[in-house]
């Protein structure tokens, strides 16, 4: 019933249209409550974030994973509320509440190609709106296409609502976002979901295989794309978010192998994490992709 689906979404997207007139820390406690809410009926997704935390932390106890696990559903329920901020709130309103550090204005004064290397943290769409509010270089990036096609425009439309990005879908071939790169956009890059095999290998993740794309590497060695990391945390309650523009990395991917360079990718993903365990995607089933002959882990 695809006319159900679309009064849904329709019906959803209104009611964050609402909600994001509040003041942010009545949203965080709205996404908080809407978090312990899922923590405790979505039962799969609960399952894929204690798998993925037993997988990357053999070593905590199971009550820390479970804390930690607890925690994430609130970020992740105020990841879904706030949405609503990201894409209706007037450029005014999210300046006052994204702080920016680092060197904000390095691809902007670059004189080359730039890859914005952004991990899955909760807040990845605030990071999103960072790059095009506080730095003057067209963005563009990849998206995955939502199966809901109200959803789907809508989350177009609010990742693009300011008219200095673009983007791609993954279904797509590559060359539109290439000469959107050579064009002078930074590429807005997302490294960390497991999409199968295909242009993926097996790199370690927590030590752990995972299949892990190698177009990062390929493209930064092959397009001569300087890669700077870029770091999205929501802060407690009405605080806001912190967007990090990390030191860009020299000598990347070097004479590394791109196998080697993936794994340094990865391993920069892991001290991230390290930094803020519950706001990392757990969610996500990261490991799904298995090599050949090896059991599933979920």
């Amino acid at each position: 019933m695809e006319w159900w689906g679309r009064i849904g979404a329709r019906v959803l997207l209104g009611l964050l249209w609402l909600v994001h007139w509040l003041p942010l820390g009545a949203q965080a406690a709205l996404g908080r409550g809407l978090g312990a809410l899922l923590h405790t009926f979505a039962r799969r997704r609960r399952r894929i974030a204690l798998r993925n935390l037993a997988l990357c932390f053999p070593d905590w106890p199971p009550e820390k994973r479970a804390a930690v696990a607890r925690e994430h559903f609130g970020w992740l329920g105020r990841s879904l509320i706030e949405r609503g901020l990201i894409w209706y709130a007037p450029a005014r309103r999210l300046k006052r509440l994204i702080r920016v550090e680092g060197q904000v204005d390095f691809a902007e004064k670059h004189a080359g190609p730039v890859m914005w290397l952004v991990p899955h943290f909760m807040a990845l769409d605030v990071a999103g709106m960072a790059t095009q509010l506080f730095q003057g270089r067209r963005v563009a990036s990849i998206y995955q296409r939502q199966s809901n096609p109200v959803f789907d425009a809508r989350m177009r439309d609010g990742r693009l609502r300011f008219g200095n990005a673009e983007i791609f879908s993954r279904h797509e071939k590559a060359l539109p976002l290439v000469r959107a790169i050579k064009r002078g956009a930074v590429f807005f890059n997302l490294p960390d979901m497991d999409f199968g095999r295909k242009e993926a290998a097996f790199v370690p993740f927590f030590g752990v295989p995972a299949a892990t794309l190698l177009a990062p590497a390929r493209m930064s060695a092959g397009l001569g794309l300087t890669v700077q990391p870029v770091i999205a945390e929501m802060l407690p309650g009405g605080q806001g978010y912190r967007v990090r523009f990390l030191p860009p990395w020299t000598n990347f991917p070097g004479k590394e192998d791109e196998v080697a360079a993936t794994r340094r990718i990865n391993a920069f993903i892991e001290s991230e994490i390290q930094r803020l365990p519950a706001q990392y995607l757990w969610v996500h089933r990261r490991f799904k992709t298995r090599p050949p002959g090896e059991a599933k882990l979920y």
